[in-house]
């Protein structure tokens, strides 16, 4: 099962319209009602903020989303202290919905997709992690990959 990041399902809106794809978003689509892919709550309303069309297009698949459950928020709490970040200042990595997404992605089993670009040389301050960095540390272990190694690996032909 694969989770969704805005930063990919925004990639993927913007670079492959759907009038130019259709048979990619039929799929996607038909991947989502399989509960095959899915969407941590608060990407919706992050795709709202950032792609009106695109958030309408995810309306037609109103059961994607996965609540943010209490053992979600705690364990989002746990890389917020993994990250030093204290109370609300979060530096220039990743934002309290995104330790929420990596919360979800982990708890549910699933391969996080992101389009956030990973750093080859790490941040002196933990704040300034960005996804796939957070995600490869050893207490944390979810597995990341882009939108473009999603569809690779998937062995699917538009």
């Amino acid at each position: 099962m694969w989770a969704f990041d805005t930063s990919s399902i925004i990639h993927a809106w913007d670079n492959y319209p759907i009038e130019n794809f259709p048979k990619l978003w039929d799929w996607l689509k038909s991947e989502i009602n399989s509960n095959k892919i899915v969407f941590p709550e608060v990407v919706k309303e992050e795709v709202l903020k950032n792609s009106t069309e695109c958030s309408k297009w995810l309306k037609g698949c109103p059961n994607c989303f996965l609540k943010v459950t209490n053992a979600i928020s705690q364990e989002a709490l746990k890389y917020r202290d993994l990250l030093e970040i204290v109370e609300d200042r979060y530096g220039a990595g990743v934002s309290e919905n995104d330790l929420i997404i990596i919360s979800t992605a982990r708890l549910h089993g699933c391969i996080l997709v992101t389009d956030e670009k990973r750093q080859p040389n790490l941040p002196q301050e933990k704040k300034n992690y960005k996804i796939p960095t957070v995600c490869s540390l050893e207490e944390v272990k979810v597995t990341c990959q882009s939108f473009v190694e999603f569809l690779r690996k998937s062995n699917q032909v538009f």
